[in-house]
């Protein structure tokens, strides 16, 4: 995809050239650096450098929960409806930050609850057990320690590691990492993935933008927007190679819970700052558009 983009760019004036890395981190610090014009990673690489496009990687941000049961194409009609107003020439100035501007956002699936103990249904038998958090996304780790387990600190270059080892007793992870990342030896016998949504990852590409011609990061806004559909056909063939017997279904019940953890994890985040009012008041609004008949919808609701 990055290599049509390379393509693609060349009629909006844009001479990109793609370099490929290994380490995301590794891939910011250069762009920071001014080693790269631009940078695409994950909304929780990115965002340091827009906190409102990046509420889309909010957890529970995107998930819509009706009679019990999470429903995946409403939850993914969520995030393409804020890619869509992200990318709109309105929200231009959204996308800036000083010298940054949000040039792209594509889906890079759903971040599910991956268990060494299949036993591990609700939010209470999560208590004490140890969790990997990112180091450089905050909020893993705040609300990791809301429902009493413990944080262990992670990257995205060694948390599957952990898990295989037994270090920790869950990540979440996309399914796209399933195979390349081995982690049905973390799994074993005894785990499941559980099919819950703790949130629904992106990309993001982000740019300098006084390095592109002007009205550039637009144009490429436009672009990654219409990859959508191309870029959730390979989130839902990466679900599809998972062995079913994996999948583990939450109750009713316990789907609730876990939906009304996430929406208290988010308010708390927000009062500590690490997550954006404006931004998740954007994904609010976008996911009652989807979703009017749930509670959260009512006039007097404060939630975010």
């Amino acid at each position: 995809m990055a290599k049509d983009y390379e393509v693609a760019s060349k009629a909006w004036g844009g001479n990109v050239k793609i370099h490929a890395y290994t380490d995301e981190r590794i891939a910011t610090q250069d762009f920071i650096a001014g080693e790269c014009d631009a940078v695409f990673a994950t909304g929780f690489r990115t965002r340091q450098f827009n906190a409102i496009t990046t509420s889309i990687d909010s957890l529970g941000a995107s998930s819509i929960v009706k009679d019990g049961k999470v429903d995946m194409n409403a939850s993914y009609e969520v995030v393409r409806r804020a890619i869509q107003v992200f990318s709109s020439p309105n929200s231009t100035k959204t996308a800036i930050n000083g010298k940054f501007e949000i040039a792209g956002i594509i889906p890079f699936g759903t971040a599910y609850p991956v268990l060494n103990d299949r036993k591990i249904q609700t939010v209470e038998d999560l208590a004490g057990k140890k969790i990997a958090a990112f180091d450089y996304d905050k909020a893993q780790a705040v609300m990791i320690q809301k429902i009493g387990a413990q944080p262990v600190s992670a990257d995205i270059t060694n948390f599957a590691s952990k898990f295989n080892n037994g270090i920790v007793d869950m990540i979440a992870a996309p399914a796209a990492a399933y195979k390349p990342l081995e982690l049905y030896r973390g799994i074993g016998t005894k785990g499941a993935i559980n099919r819950f949504p703790i949130v629904i990852l992106s990309y993001q590409m982000v740019i300098n933008t006084s390095k592109f011609p002007v009205g550039f990061g637009l144009e490429s806004r436009k672009y990654w927007s219409g990859q959508y559909d191309r870029a959730l056909k390979l989130i839902l063939r990466a679900e599809q190679t998972i062995p079913e017997k994996t999948w583990s279904d939450l109750t009713p019940e316990n789907m609730i819970k876990y939906t009304i953890m996430l929406r208290e994890s988010r308010g708390s985040i927000v009062e500590q700052g690490i997550y954006d009012k404006q931004g998740l008041s954007i994904m609010k609004k976008i996911r009652c558009s989807v979703n009017r008949a749930d509670s959260e919808c009512t006039p007097d609701s404060k939630t975010f």
